[in-house]
């Protein structure tokens, strides 16, 4: 039976884990795709989640082939025959590991970012991926895990090949798997819904499964009356942490959003999204999390309809959306527990200019603005009017939109910086671009908005 997504795969998987509970099992996902599956695993079991990062060490003259695998903590896993076999000397190895190294180092920083690694020594070890195809990466896992020290290792997987499941029972103490379909094709037909996991997904799964029990990580949706969930009150309280579905009231409409405010939040940053965009933008999802990580809530949320969206002349009225943006805020002041928060705008294409255009109202105290590809040019004269200090952020390649944003900045009077990303285009989808934007956009926000006016105005 197919499942419906990861999530469902995760809820079935838990419920055949029978046995295995609380804190002395340890569930480690493979990312991507094995976070959201290991994250109702051990909301069921009421066991910690963590990533479990491994590194293929390839041969010199054939990456595809490996001669070793890597751990986290100096973990080394050595294929003696392949070595032997393709005389690999000492130092090539030491040089082709040195490089995975330092990726796993890279990808250790961007999923736990400042939580330390959930010790495995001593604890039954659930390693889960969405799926299994060769299997090369989930032996190295179970073979990692063991390395760390755990007691015991359970390989959890919704899907495998027959023949692949049973040889990982040489490396795993037992191997848990609901589907092993003969013949096996592809592990994307077993999911309804197979839609890539995103890295912010994946540090917004690790961040919600450490928090506490009683700060609840995900909500329920709000009951359709503005409200932040049916007691919005009680999750607000200052220092707690909590993430809702919201309808945020603008005029005649509700509008669908993402309320996140981490434990401890001292600011909150609305994103608005460009042309063609909406809450759901990988780009602003991902930056969002980032945030998160130093403390700053966000709200992401739709600033048209679906029918207002199917006129494109709604997508580029500026001040329409910013009266959306303004709207947003004031209901956001307006929240219990909410109101003493600094507040920022993200916005990005046209978005930027609807930031800029709302926090140049009259009495609107907007602590910081980033602009991400922005078009500030769109703001029109209220450029001149906005007080927020202001960060534009574009790609080197980008160079009509890079062109625009240095004439705005000519007309802030405000304290401003233009961040030129190199090597990026406009969307910045080339590999690290987006995570220097994530970062300058956390180093501005984190700067000023503890400085910053609380919600409202």
């Amino acid at each position: 039976m197919p499942f419906l997504d990861r999530a469902d795969a995760g809820r079935r998987l838990a419920g055949v884990l029978t046995g295995v509970r609380g804190p002395d099992a340890i569930v480690l996902g493979l990312p991507r795709g094995g976070i959201p599956v290991g994250y109702q695993i051990a909301r069921k079991i009421g066991a910690p989640l963590d990533v479990i990062l491994v590194r293929k060490v390839g041969l010199p003259a054939q990456p595809e082939l490996a001669m070793g695998a890597i751990g986290e903590d100096g973990v080394r896993l050595i294929n003696t025959e392949v070595v032997q076999a393709e005389r690999v000397s000492g130092r090539e190895f030491a040089e082709v590991e040195e490089r995975e190294r330092a990726e796993l180092r890279r990808r250790a920083e961007r999923y736990r970012l400042d939580r330390p690694r959930v010790p495995v020594a001593g604890r039954t070890a659930i390693v889960v991926d969405d799926g299994i195809a060769t299997g090369s990466t989930a032996r190295a896992a179970c073979q990692v895990a063991r390395a760390h020290g755990a007691a015991r290792v359970i390989l959890a997987v919704p899907v495998a090949p027959r023949s692949t499941a049973a040889a990982l029972a040489q490396v795993a103490d037992q191997v848990v798997c609901l589907e092993s379909p003969d013949p096996f094709y592809a592990i994307g037909q077993w999911y309804q819904d197979f839609a890539q996991t995103s890295d912010a997904e994946v540090v917004r799964l690790l961040r919600a499964a450490a928090a506490p029990a009683t700060e609840p990580a995900v909500a329920p949706a709000g009951p359709g009356n503005g409200q932040a969930g049916p007691e919005a009150g009680a999750g607000l309280t200052a220092g707690a942490g909590a993430e809702y579905d919201v309808l945020v009231p603008a005029g005649p409409v509700m509008l669908p959003g993402r309320l996140t405010v981490p434990p401890g939040a001292h600011g909150i940053v609305l994103f608005a999204h460009g042309s063609g965009s909406s809450r759901s933008s990988p780009r602003n999802v991902f930056v969002a999390g980032v945030l998160h990580v130093v403390r700053i809530g966000t709200l992401l949320f739709d600033l048209l309809t679906p029918e207002e969206e199917a006129d494109r002349s709604n997508v580029f009225d500026i001040g329409l959306l910013a009266g959306r943006l303004a709207a947003a805020t004031s209901w956001l002041g307006a929240q219990p527990g909410l109101a003493g928060n600094s507040v920022g705008y993200f916005g990005a294409s046209t978005g930027a200019a609807a930031a800029l255009r709302a926090a140049a109202e009259p009495g609107r105290d907007i602590a910081a603005i980033v602009s991400r590809g922005g078009r500030p040019d769109l703001a029109g004269p209220q450029l001149g009017l906005v007080r927020a200090p202001t960060l534009l952020i574009v790609g080197g390649l980008d160079e009509q939109v890079l062109a625009l944003n240095v004439a705005a900045q000519a007309q802030l009077r405000t304290e401003s910086q233009l961040a030129v990303v190199p090597g990026a285009t406009h969307l910045f989808p080339e590999p690290g671009t987006l995570d220097r934007v994530a970062a300058l956009a956390r180093d501005w926000f984190a700067s000023h908005l503890r400085a910053g006016q609380p919600a409202g105005g």
